[in-house]
């Protein structure tokens, strides 16, 4: 699994309609050989600052030398990527730190 560093880093995605929508990228991982990122809309961390904000998980797909980020439909996979992300969340925030 690999982390993100201390730097925040943003990425703009378009969606059906052409719309341009910025995201945090929260984290990224590989498994079973393909890559997945966990995204927030920036527009929803700035409504909640102090409050826990859903993340997106999408996947890589490389086609013709252009890659896309896309949804991750099989249910199966949905929640293994997302209990990966899950456990890395946890792992980072020390609730028994003093």
């Amino acid at each position: 699994m690999e982390e993100m560093q201390n730097e925040r880093e943003f990425i703009t995605l378009e969606d059906e309609d052409g719309q341009a929508i910025e995201f945090e990228l929260i984290a990224q991982c590989e498994e079973n050989g393909n890559r997945y990122y966990a995204v927030i809309p920036v527009d929803a961390e700035e409504e909640n600052d102090n409050e826990f904000c859903e993340y997106t998980i999408l996947k890589e797909i490389a086609e013709e030398d252009e890659i896309s980020l896309v949804s991750v439909d099989d249910e199966d996979e949905f929640d293994a990527i997302a209990n990966i992300f899950d456990t890395l969340f946890s792992e980072e925030i020390d609730y028994d730190a003093e």
